[in-house]
């Protein structure tokens, strides 16, 4: 059975930094593109970062130049690198893999890990 798990979240201050990992069971996250979503409290779940399966990345641009996307395929980890952390990124954020990548990214994902804390106080 496919299954991601994801962890890493804590609480921090603003200025701070976490990093976010995801590990996949019955699953080869190179095999396709991946992703790292967040839902705030009260708001839709949206996607921050992906990685197509040729390494490229996007990110949203709240993000830009915080966030950092990566995977390791030996330890079939995928990973999120959060700099300067500021209140509103405060969420539980997921790690996602979609079984069709239009444009190489993912937005539809077929697998979802269980979430992870974030919480970041000014």
């Amino acid at each position: 059975q496919v299954q991601l798990v994801d962890s890493g979240g804590d609480s921090v201050q603003a200025g701070q930094s976490l990093r976010l990992s995801c590990v996949g069971s019955e699953f080869y996250i190179s095999s396709t593109c991946m992703a790292w979503f967040r839902q705030a409290p009260g708001k839709e779940r949206v996607r921050v970062a992906g990685i197509s399966r040729d390494g490229r990345t996007t990110y949203v641009d709240p993000v830009k130049g915080r966030f950092t996307i990566s995977q390791d395929n030996a330890k079939n980890m995928l990973y999120l690198q959060m700099n300067a952390l500021i209140p509103e990124d405060t969420a539980v954020y997921y790690c996602a893999a979609c079984g069709y990548c239009p444009g190489g990214f993912c937005a539809y994902p077929n697998y979802w890990g269980q979430g992870t804390q974030v919480t970041v106080s000014s």
